[in-house]
């Protein structure tokens, strides 16, 4: 286990920790019209990391069985990676561009899950916001690239199956770990803080193309700096430079 790793892993996981069932969503709850319900978000917030959590160790077991496969040698997931990371920073650029004429996104998906927020806040009680949150994980996880790159690199790593659980367990915490930190400044000063979380619902959901293109784009630098490191192109590039 390096630093490097651990590193790379925790920007995932903030980078991950932006997204709309991991920030946008428990905002939601926290600006839900009466008495805040600090257990309600936690409900919540624990059922999206434990699925993530779950997903992940379903991903890092087929991924072992694949390897072993190829031979643990074998090249070819670390190329593979190399690929998608280039592939999702150049992409970047082109995701979330403002339309040409001007016109914002409809905000309809938007409408309709704040909509499904509030009423299993409001009626549905802890059964409600748990599959409120299981719906939006099951929606997201083919679009969680950070997450998914995480996963990747645990996979390549030369690691004991006990660490790499260890080490998706604690992606996953911090994956909430801004929501709870919100949440608790919610609590102990509300005045202050519900302006911020009004700013960053409507900025999360106005600019929501622009937030996909920088998550792809800092995993896609990510995922493309951990391959290369490992496959030893930086080390040839310094020495052409050199």
């Amino acid at each position: 286990m390096t630093a490097a790793l651990l590193g790379t892993l925790a920007v995932l996981a903030l980078v991950d920790s932006a997204s709309f069932g991991t920030l946008l969503i428990p905002i939601w709850l926290m600006l839900a019209p009466g008495r805040l319900r600090p257990g309600r978000v936690l409900v919540f917030l624990v059922t999206v990391a434990a699925f993530y959590w779950a997903v992940g160790l379903l991903l890092l077991a087929g991924a072992d069985t694949l390897m072993t496969a190829l031979d643990q040698d074998s090249p070819v997931l670390t190329y593979a990676q190399l690929v998608l990371g280039a592939v999702l920073f150049v992409g970047a650029f082109f995701v979330g561009r403002e339309p040409k004429d001007g016109s914002s996104p409809a905000p309809g998906r938007f409408s309709r899950w704040r909509e499904r927020t509030v009423s299993a806040e409001g009626r549905g009680g802890w059964p409600a916001l748990m599959g409120l949150a299981l719906g939006a994980a099951t929606l997201e996880v083919a679009t969680m690239l950070p997450y998914l790159g995480a996963v990747g690199m645990l996979t390549a790593a030369d690691l004991p199956v006990a660490q790499r659980v260890l080490l998706l367990t604690g992606y996953c915490v911090v994956m909430v770990l801004p929501a709870l930190v919100l949440l608790g400044a919610r609590i102990a000063a509300r005045r202050l803080i519900e302006p911020l979380l009004i700013r960053v619902s409507a900025w999360m959901a106005k600019s929501s193309g622009e937030t996909i293109a920088w998550v792809m784009g800092i995993a896609g630098f990510l995922l493309l700096r951990d391959a290369a490191s490992r496959i030893g192109l930086l080390e040839a590039i310094d020495v052409s430079i050199g």
